[in-house]
């Protein structure tokens, strides 16, 4: 049993305020192999007077000081990426092949993206040509509160921490108590690269203890937080009495929608592979499929197909098959949303309830497929966070641009027409069309600029809001893409993915980390 009841606090491991066990659970075969400490509202008074000391001196280092402890991480990091990954797969249920070259490579891929983005991001300019006299300055914002999911851990975690520490900010980290040892780690590697203690601070807690007390807390300049809209509200709620910044990433209802011109049997196996892809446990799966009526039949038939040759296996398994739910309370969720659509009609075609042949134990799902949905049932409505597929019909256009804006969640779209001819250096060969990567009250504000003032996030946030030029015309003649963008008020970036859902060479899409692509 590995014990890690320790916080990093002030550059040292300290012993929390009050002892608050809690054991972390193997999903694969519901043991406990962990205990960590949760924390309490004074563990973070603690972390917050150690990030606002640090704060005077790391704000004032210079962008050359500053690389250089980003390089240093990123070395370590590199170093230790087979321990991050084993760390992964094993507190939340990533096959130890998707958290090696996915989940723990994501990590690296952001640290690198930041330093690349630091050496040339201007701090100052001037406001306008004819203004030459006017400057806009970017400046650290302060102390930056950071609270991170357990699917994606090292995906989020240096997409928050990362772009503060480069704009001058100081951190505390709060990951999530089902998926901790991952963060633990990072800790461990902050510590090695250097950091000036006091820089960055780990708490493990809960959301209503930890996460309540960062958000409420007047040291802390700003939250950022990634998870449930529920627990979003609550961040946004307690954050205001204190007028902090606060950035929200919450869930998401993709549409994937696939017009009766698309290469049917790549745009739905494709399609199918994603939403399974991680076992459902991504914000961007694109779980509504919705079908041209005229080849609804044999778009259900190859997602059936897809299904069943989905495999499931153990997360300490090399290979491409998906591994359990991160914990109980998620099987229990996602088994009640496949009997709830079964008992509101959907027709099941692949998969259902219980666990997969061969399991008895671990949160071992069977990935799923409903038929005959309607946009009204709940599992059309409804985040799954698992393997579960909605196929929706629609008989032209404008119906499916109607369903895919009716949710209350956020989304990225996805259209399959047939192959177009690409932007400029894009083959015309490519299968699925395009991509959009939105965003919707400023939470997807691009996926990279969680700490939405610091100064290496503000181009990439700008980016993000911008609507990109490439469309490529329905085969009803309009431009989908654009109609999509007004009829739901969002502010869009296009890429182009190849089969595989990969963009293409020389396309772009902002905010999109690897291993959690749109």
């Amino acid at each position: 049993m590995i014990r890690k009841t320790d916080f990093y606090i002030d550059g040292a491991w300290v012993a929390p305020a009050t002892a608050n066990d809690l054991e972390v659970i193997n999903p694969a075969d519901e043991t406990a192999f962990a205990t960590i400490s949760l924390g309490s509202s004074a563990d973070v008074d603690r972390a917050v007077a150690a990030a606002r000391a640090a704060f005077d001196g790391w704000s004032r280092t210079s962008r050359e000081e500053r690389l250089a402890k980003l390089e240093k991480l990123a070395e370590v990091y590199e170093r230790r990426s087979d321990e991050m990954a084993k760390a992964i797969s094993r507190e939340m249920g990533a096959p130890i092949t998707l958290a090696t070259r996915a989940q723990a490579r994501a990590g690296l891929g952001h640290i690198k993206a930041f330093i690349a983005e630091l050496k040339t991001f201007s701090f100052e300019h001037a406001l306008r040509d004819d203004a030459r006299s006017e400057h806009i300055v970017y400046e650290p914002i302060g102390v930056c509160g950071l609270i991170t999911p357990w699917n994606w851990p090292m995906n989020q975690v240096t997409l928050k921490v990362v772009p503060a520490l480069a704009a001058g900010c100081t951190v505390i980290l709060k990951p999530s108590e089902i998926s901790p040892l991952s963060a633990m780690l990072f800790a461990e590697i902050v510590h090695e690269a250097g950091f000036p203690k006091g820089v960055f601070n780990l708490v493990n807690g809960d959301g209503p203890t930890v996460g309540e007390a960062m958000s409420r807390h007047p040291g802390i300049d700003m939250m950022s937080f990634t998870g449930s809209t529920r627990a979003g509200i609550a961040v946004t709620k307690a954050a205001a009495d204190t007028v902090k910044r606060v950035t929200l990433e919450l869930g998401g209802k993709s549409p994937n929608i696939v017009f009766a011109d698309a290469d049917l049997p790549k745009a739905v196996a494709a399609g199918a592979a994603h939403c399974f892809n991680n076992t459902g446990q991504s914000c961007n799966a694109p779980t509504r499929m919705l079908v041209e009526r005229s080849v609804y039949d044999q778009a259900v038939t190859i997602a059936a197909e897809t299904a069943a040759a989905t495999k499931v296996g153990s997360p300490a398994e090399e290979g491409g098959h998906i591994g359990p739910l991160v914990s109980e309370a998620q099987f229990n969720k996602v088994q009640g949303l496949i009997d709830t659509a079964i008992g509101e009609g959907a027709r099941l075609v692949a998969g259902g309830p219980g666990r997969p042949e061969g399991f008895n134990r671990g949160y071992f799902v069977r990935p799923t497929v409903f038929a005959d949905v309607t946009n009204d049932m709940t599992i059309a409505r409804e985040e799954v966070f698992g393997p579960v597929l909605s196929i929706i019909a629609f008989d032209g256009e404008d119906e499916a641009v109607r369903i895919a804006n009716d949710t209350p969640t956020a989304w990225r779209p996805t259209c399959r027409p047939a192959a177009p001819s690409g932007p400029s250096g894009s083959p015309g060969s490519c299968g699925p069309a395009w991509c959009c990567s939105t965003a919707r009250r400023g939470r997807r504000a691009a996926r990279s600029a969680a700490t939405s003032s610091p100064a290496t996030a503000a181009r990439a946030a700008s980016g993000a809001s911008r609507t990109s030029s490439r469309s490529r015309r329905s085969p009803a003649g309009r431009p989908a893409t654009e109609r999509l963008t007004k009829e739901a008020s969002r502010s869009v970036s296009l890429t182009w993915l190849d089969v595989s859902g990969r963009p293409l060479r020389g396309s772009r899409c902002a905010g999109a980390p690897q291993g959690d692509r749109p």
